[in-house]
C-alpha cells in the first residue's frame, strides 16, 4: 500500500506507521467488526496531561471531510488539520516489551515530555 496521503488535504510531511502497529490496529478494527477498507485509526492531539498535550487514538467508521488520510500496510490513518500541526512527521509504532505494551508515537516535534511519557509539549 502507498505511504502517500490517500485522500483530502495536501500533506507536506507524512505520518508513518510501522508494520507491527498496522497489524495490531487492523486486528483490533476487525475485532470491532469495522470494514478496514473504509474505517480507520484516528490519531489526534488533545489538551491534557502534565506537559500540556496528549495523544489520542480511536477507531472511526470513515474519515471526516477535512481529514488527511494515510494508508500504511492496509491500515487507514485519519488526522484532522488541528492535530496535524503537532504530529506531522511522526511515526506510529507498537511496542511489546517487559515494561509496556501498546501504541507509541515517535514525534520529532516534541521538545519535552512528562515523566510518564503520556503527554508532551512542542
Amino acid at each position: 500500500m502507498s505511504t502517500e496521503p490517500a485522500t483530502s488535504g495536501e500533506a507536506t510531511t507524512r505520518i508513518e506507521v510501522t508494520e507491527e502497529a498496522a497489524s495490531q490496529a487492523l486486528a483490533l478494527l476487525e475485532d470491532e467488526g469495522l470494514d478496514t477498507d473504509i474505517a480507520g485509526l484516528r490519531l489526534f492531539v488533545q489538551q491534557g496531561g502534565c506537559a500540556g498535550l496528549s495523544y489520542g487514538m480511536r477507531f472511526d467508521d470513515e474519515p471526516d471531510e477535512d481529514d488527511t488520510v494515510y494508508e500504511h500496510h492496509a491500515l487507514r490513518v485519519f488526522v484532522d488539520p488541528a492535530s496535524m500541526k503537532y504530529i506531522e512527521g511522526s511515526v506510529l509504532d507498537y511496542e511489546d516489551g517487559l515494561q509496556a505494551e501498546g501504541f507509541h508515537v515517535d514525534n520529532p516535534n516534541v521538545v519535552s515530555e512528562c515523566g510518564c511519557g503520556e503527554s508532551f509539549r512542542t
